[in-house]
């Protein structure tokens, strides 16, 4: 009884002060960090031995242990803390590609026949589970690890999954990170709390022989047959623990330490140490996994996404560019001819006032004619999809360039630059179908659909942007072009944005409200700006009747178009309370199916 309390003693000891032991001590400590991953009291009593037989066979130096967590242990190397440190094989290589750690000895096991092939993953499923017998049948499965940085307990189950076709972060329904012991696992996945549970090999054998389970209720998933391997596992064998010494620690300590960890008797746990096996293996498993030392070949595989939908920006700004030229084209031919015209008629007095009238009615039409179908198409329609391809585009350069290389964001920016860009190709061929005098395309559509879409492509436009609440009776559906009534809303919101500007920022708010007429839905945009007279709202959508100074006229005449085409009408209210303007226009319902 007294040797057992001493014991104790001795061990609390360790844990409140580290494992200092020396015969001789030294002034400079010789500090070793241990990965502790099941706490440090278990560290300490499964490390003492070492840390007794080091003082002894150098007695000239006191050596320290200190115990730490994965992300404890990385942040110690990085500071310079430590001049050894004893860790799994995974973070051994991240930390010698980063830091240049060099291992000196690996940790020899009487429990596997070589310590080149010692830790494995073992995928633990209950017994009664028919459904589960290859890795390939987790998927949409719930299942459980330890940390996400844990090598046998689960990056080589990861790896293996990863080999049989299943993404754990994508194919999986959960996958959940507990923490240690490992053991709880094992428990979670008896109890039905998960279907699946990734531990280090031997755990559920050492359990089992604890008497804490009954290894007969557990199945271990593609676990070899006839197998040389001391305990079930699902993947394949690494090397073991090594001891390795960071880069400024001494050369001649190094190698005296080395000699002692070779020269080190078996303990009575079967541990002991042997000659640094060669860990290219995990390196290759990083490899293919791309982290660790290889993370970058993922941060690569993200730039090459961003640079293959950024070509889609080059497209899109050559076609505006090329119309926009070919509308300058057509505005000087216009003046040319014009003027052409106006020299033609001075020469008659009598033919004066009608050659004016003609001029007048000529610039007109040709303007009317020509801008209203290409440059209102052009800057109206394809302004809205170029400038969200841009926002899209200049966000994902911004993530790359912090470094948030996050997939879910990446991805949703990506297949909004591909969705934007099919969006301006679609207008593209409106324009082309527009002006070969075809018919536009109609399909049942949801107003509610069309409204959101607008709304958030409108808030895009960022900070200037005003809040917009929207009313909107359910499930009111019509027979119309979508692309069109999308561009019809999206004018009357930015109308309504130009008109707040003098507003108060606090009172600048849209209303989008969708109700049903007998025969009709009526969709209205109602704003808290300016305002405007009868007058003004008698020519409102008359073709080059503006009142923004920089207004071509052209975009309520051309939603006028728009709506009356699809059977309906627009027209201008004053303000519900007396402020603002709100827009309206009519579509008829669409009818059912017999």
């Amino acid at each position: 009884m007294l040797k057992r309390l001493l014991g104790l003693f001795m061990l609390w000891w360790a844990v409140q002060s580290g494992i200092a032991c020396a015969a001789v001590p030294s002034s400079e400590p010789v500090r070793i960090g241990i990965l502790a991953p099941e706490g440090r009291v278990e560290a300490v009593r499964e490390w003492h031995p070492l840390a007794a037989y080091l003082a002894r066979a150098l007695p000239d130096h006191r050596f320290v242990l200190r115990y730490f967590n994965l992300n404890e242990l990385r942040q110690a190397v990085a500071s310079g803390q430590l001049d050894f440190a004893v860790t799994n094989s995974g973070q051994y290589v991240d930390l010698e590609a980063a830091y240049g750690l060099h291992r000196i000895a690996t940790l020899d096991n009487a429990r596997f026949r070589s310590p080149d092939r010692a830790i494995a993953s073992a995928v633990v499923v209950s017994a009664d589970r028919a459904d589960l017998v290859r890795l390939a049948d987790l998927h949409g499965k719930r299942v459980l690890a330890v940390d996400e940085h844990a090598f046998g307990g689960y990056q080589l189950a990861w790896l293996a999954m990863q080999r049989q076709g299943i993404d754990p972060e994508r194919d999986l329904a959960a996958l959940r990170f507990t923490g240690f012991p490992l053991q709880a696992i094992v428990r979670d996945v008896a109890a039905g709390r998960a279907d699946a549970g990734i531990v280090r090999a031997c755990v559920i054998e050492d359990m089992a022989a604890r008497g804490e389970i009954r290894l007969s209720d557990f199945r271990v998933l593609d676990a070899p047959a006839h197998d040389t391997y001391p305990c079930l596992r699902s993947t394949a064998a690494y090397p073991d623990w090594p001891f390795a010494a960071l880069r400024g620690a001494d050369r001649a300590l190094s190698k005296r330490v080395a000699s002692a960890l070779l020269a080190m008797p078996r303990a009575a746990d079967g541990l002991s140490w042997t000659v640094a096996a060669d860990y290219q293996p995990v390196q290759e498993a990083f490899r293919e996994l791309r982290i660790g030392p290889y993370a970058h070949l993922r941060q690569g595989m993200w730039t090459e996404l961003f640079n293959r939908y950024r070509r889609w920006l080059y497209i899109a700004g050559a076609v505006l560019v090329a119309w926009l030229v070919h509308t300058i084209r057509v505005e000087q031919r216009v003046h040319v001819r014009t003027r052409e015209l106006r020299e033609a008629l001075e020469n008659s007095a009598r033919m004066e006032r009608e050659a004016r009238i003609q001029q007048e009615k000529l610039d007109h039409l040709a303007r009317l004619g020509i801008l209203g179908e290409l440059s209102s198409m052009v800057a109206h329609e394809l302004n809205q999809p170029l400038s969200a391809i841009g926002n899209f585009a200049r966000g994902m350069e911004r993530r790359i360039e912090a470094g948030r290389l996050e997939p879910e964001p990446l991805l949703d920016a990506s297949r909004e630059v591909a969705e934007q860009a099919d969006r301006a190709r679609e207008i593209m061929h409106r324009i082309r179908s527009f002006t070969r005098k075809r018919g536009n395309r109609r399909e049942r559509i949801l107003l509610h659909e069309a409204i959101d879409s607008a709304v958030s492509l409108f808030q895009g436009i960022g900070e200037r942007a005003p809040k917009v609440e929207r009313h909107v009776v359910a499930g009111a559906e019509v027979l119309a072009d979508r692309l069109q009534i999308e561009q019809v809303l999206l004018n009357l919101l930015k109308n309504g944005m130009d008109a707040m500007q003098e507003t108060p920022p606090a009172e600048r708010i849209l209303v989008v409200d969708c109700r049903r007429d007998p025969d009709t839905y009526r969709i209205c945009v109602a704003d808290r700006g300016c305002g405007l007279d009868a007058d003004g709202r008698a020519h409102l959508f008359e073709p080059f009747f503006t009142t923004k100074p920089d207004g071509m006229g052209l975009g309520l005449s051309l939603c006028k178009t728009i709506v009356e085409a699809h059977g309906g009408r627009l027209w201008v209210e004053p303000g519900a309370d007396g402020r603002g303007l709100t827009v309206c226009f009519s579509l008829p319902v669409a009818e059912t199916d017999s």
